[in-house]
């Protein structure tokens, strides 16, 4: 998201010197590459994070529920772009006077919002950072009551 805002901040200034700012339909002569660094930065990391979720999901799941888990991580999944919707909604209305998200991407302050899901992120961040270091995995529980799980080997045919 800073990367982005970033991108956002440079886009904005070259619209400005260029004096498109009032125009909506002007093309602001900047290179798409700007976008890379975003793209990505966004794409890597949710990758790491769907395959790193999918993977606890299915690991502490009883073991007779792996379907359920994984129909939970899509579920999240929805959730969260239920909940990005609802931001966005949010956002519109708290800044109408000067919005973040204006029709004339020149006259808003897309930076702004960039800036928030930074914020976000960072408490999101810290948030996980607790909830992870108070996590007991299930093997280790289990073995703290003296339960042994069954080694399972990958079968081939």
């Amino acid at each position: 998201m800073v990367a982005a805002a970033l991108t956002e901040i440079k886009r904005l200034r070259v619209a400005e010197s260029h004096g498109m700012t009032h125009d909506s339909v002007a093309t602001v002569p900047l290179s798409v590459f700007w976008l890379t660094p975003q793209f990505l930065l966004v794409g890597s990391g949710e990758a790491f994070t769907y395959i790193g979720q999918l993977d606890f999901f299915l690991r502490e799941c009883p073991k007779g529920m792996k379907t359920m888990s994984t129909g939970l991580f899509l579920s999240t999944l929805s959730l969260g772009f239920f909940l990005s919707s609802i931001l966005v909604t949010i956002v519109h209305m708290v800044t109408g006077k000067k919005p973040w998200l204006a029709d004339n991407l020149n006259e808003g302050k897309l930076f702004n919002f960039y800036w928030l899901l930074t914020i976000l992120s960072v408490l999101n961040l810290g948030i996980f950072l607790v909830s992870a270091r108070s996590y007991v995995y299930k093997e280790k529980r289990l073995a703290e009551e003296g339960i042994e799980l069954e080694e399972t080997e990958p079968t081939c045919h």
